[in-house]
């Protein structure tokens, strides 16, 4: 992938794409080869705006994730558990923004995310992120970090539909990176739209959706010793679709 297959897109400013923040939305994953990305930008390069900041639209982005003393957010989304919860601290790199953010995912598969800015990335929570976090999920949790995470990411915004595509590369965990062809693709919508430029696209080259967690596959690969019947068969599948 090059500048080039970047630049055919039209830019969206931050403020622009603010308009479609899609903090309760239905997320639809896909995992591709890095090969596979510039054929596909190509075919959609018409139908969506490409996140521009200060001239970069291959953006950066920083987290670290909390979890429970017994990981239990990590076995709960194992064990296929409903109204599952991801906590984590991510730092926008190029917008220079931080936010603590909390993802819930309810029974019918649908995607919660609240956040607030906070000033610092360091490890500690302050006592306003405390308290965000019980507001938000409506106990205290004794939370802290389990795992850093790195990547880059392109994110389109849709000409004509309240939709987002985010496509995110160089996925690293406690600073290695898991997989140099492993690209997740993640398209975000109001409610799943088979219709959207970026499904087809992807159904036409024979990509189909995959349900992946970056967080809980990062925490199969960097500690063998947890519970994960359920991500080998997942990681045996990326491991030969970017071979």
């Amino acid at each position: 992938m090059t500048n080039a297959d970047l630049h055919m897109f039209s830019p969206i400013s931050l403020s622009e794409m603010d308009e479609v923040k899609l903090m309760k939305r239905m997320d639809t994953k896909f995992v591709v080869n890095f090969n596979l990305v510039p054929e596909i930008l190509a075919s959609i390069a018409g139908d969506y705006r490409i996140l521009e900041i200060d001239n970069n639209r291959l953006m950066t982005y920083d987290s670290k994730y909390y979890d429970t003393d017994d990981l239990s957010f990590y076995h709960n989304h194992h064990n296929k558990r409903t109204n599952r919860i991801k906590i984590r601290k991510r730092n926008y790199v190029e917008s220079g923004i931080t936010f603590l953010e909390i993802k819930r995912k309810d029974n019918k598969g649908i995607t919660h995310k609240s956040r607030i800015p906070i000033n610092n990335f360091n490890t500690a929570l302050s006592a306003e992120g405390q308290d965000f976090i019980t507001e938000t999920v409506q106990k205290p949790l004794d939370i802290n970090m389990s795992i850093s995470n790195r990547f880059n990411r392109i994110t389109l915004v849709s000409n004509n539909a309240v939709e987002r595509v985010t496509m995110d590369f160089n996925l690293g965990f406690n600073g290695t990176v898991m997989n140099q062809n492993l690209v997740i693709i993640e398209l975000k919508q109001e409610k799943l739209d088979r219709t959207s430029k970026l499904f087809q696209a992807l159904k036409q080259r024979q990509v189909h959706p995959y349900s992946i967690s970056k967080y809980c596959m990062g925490m199969a690969t960097t500690k063998p010793q947890l519970k994960q019947n359920y991500f080998k068969h997942k990681i045996i599948t990326i491991n030969k679709k970017t071979a």
